[in-house]
């Protein structure tokens, strides 16, 4: 299929690219990948520039048709990515926008547009991660306050962020969905301690959060008590839906590249190689033709999307790991060279099947909800 877009549609996006083509060349250097304070303050700087031009919005409160202009005219131009806002721009955010209260949504969203706080996500432990409802993060309700005591791990962006999207235990007597809240967590509160995880590239965007007695307002808690599954599940719906959206245009741009140093370097003679970049490209494709798909069902659903973002996700997830196993074989011994393209993106690409919920998960959400399968015993 194919998206038709309206005339003001069009006009959005023209006026974006002649924005980006004055903005970009203004742009500071970019920082060192594992300076994680550096890429905050550039990544928020961006935010900023986003937000003064009239673009700070696209991410939740534009219709999905705008934000899916925005993510692919901002990755065509090699403009910067989300980094540290990740969380809070696709995650948090429209979360807050979909659930939150109004003095929630007044409080949290327009810093978070503006690029003046940063979030982390603490969903995952080390016993909770694919089974994420065994969570055991326990929040005690202590007059206007949760006193959250747990440890998390996986944690986005934990060493540089302000806020944490939190989801702890207040009924452990409760069946293992229907016992969990939602909670803002300010990362400043005494009791909480960060350990940065290094990942096999070398950086530090994921740490174990230990939790010791940490109060946390009964104000913070978006969703009603106990109810915190279901709004990780709009959550999910946006991690899994719209925020890979920019990285599938991205891939379809790697892509020709490899193509080219294929025939630069002579390895465009293999068949085989030829072939296999030929169905990456056709499964790139039908990506993207599945993202405008998603997209047109969340128009007409009031913009949070469905369970197809679990069909995207779990495609997408191994396509992209093929991708740099192509660039693998496309740089022939290079591919050893850490310091060449793609082979940085090639370790990344291995988390891919397992964060933002795995691939089995993704699965057994494709054969429920999708399929009408029955559940596993």
């Amino acid at each position: 299929m194919e998206l038709t877009y309206s005339e003001a549609e069009e006009e959005f996006r023209a006026g974006l690219r002649e924005w980006l083509a004055a903005e970009l060349p203004k742009l500071p250097a970019k920082p060192d990948p594992l300076d994680w304070p550096g890429r905050r303050a550039y990544d928020c700087g961006w935010q900023r520039r986003l937000y003064d031009a009239g673009y700070g919005h696209v991410h939740w409160d534009a219709s999905p048709t705008q934000r899916l202009i925005f993510l692919e005219e901002t990755e065509k131009a090699g403009a910067p990515y989300v980094g540290a806002n990740f969380v809070g721009l696709l995650h948090a955010g429209p979360t807050i926008a979909a659930e939150g209260t109004a003095g929630q949504r007044a409080r949290w969203l327009e810093p978070v547009l503006r690029g003046d706080e940063v979030w982390c996500q603490g969903f995952s432990e080390p016993e909770a991660g694919s089974d994420l409802a065994a969570l055991r993060t326990r929040a005690v309700r202590d007059g206007d306050a949760y006193v959250v005591t747990g440890q998390k791990i996986w944690t986005s962006h934990a060493e540089v962020a302000d806020w944490c999207e939190l989801l702890v235990r207040t009924d452990p007597e409760a069946p293992k969905h229907r016992g969990i809240s939602w909670l803002a967590m300010p990362m400043s509160s005494p009791g909480i301690t960060v350990r940065p995880l290094c990942t096999l590239a070398g950086s530090t965007e994921f740490a174990e959060m230990f939790l010791d007695e940490v109060r946390v307002p009964v104000a913070n808690r978006v969703g009603e008590e106990n109810d915190g599954w279901r709004v990780t599940m709009v959550t999910l719906s946006f991690e899994r839906g719209t925020a890979f959206v920019g990285e599938v245009v991205a891939c379809r741009r790697v892509l020709g590249e490899l193509a080219r140093e294929a025939r630069k370097n002579g390895r465009w003679d293999d068949p085989v190689l030829r072939r296999r970049l030929g169905r990456l490209g056709a499964e790139f494709q039908a990506l993207w033709r599945l993202t405008q798909w998603n997209v047109s069902e969340a128009q007409a659903t009031g913009g949070v999307p469905g369970v197809g973002g679990s069909v995207f996700k779990l495609r997408y997830s191994h396509a992209r790991q093929e991708l740099y196993d192509a660039a693998a074989a496309v740089l022939g011994p290079d591919a050893l060279d850490l310091g060449r393209d793609w082979n940085l993106d090639r370790l990344s690409s291995l988390s891919y099947t397992i964060a933002a919920g795995t691939s089995q998960i993704q699965r057994n959400i494709v054969a429920e909800r999708i399929l009408g399968l029955p559940k596993g015993r």
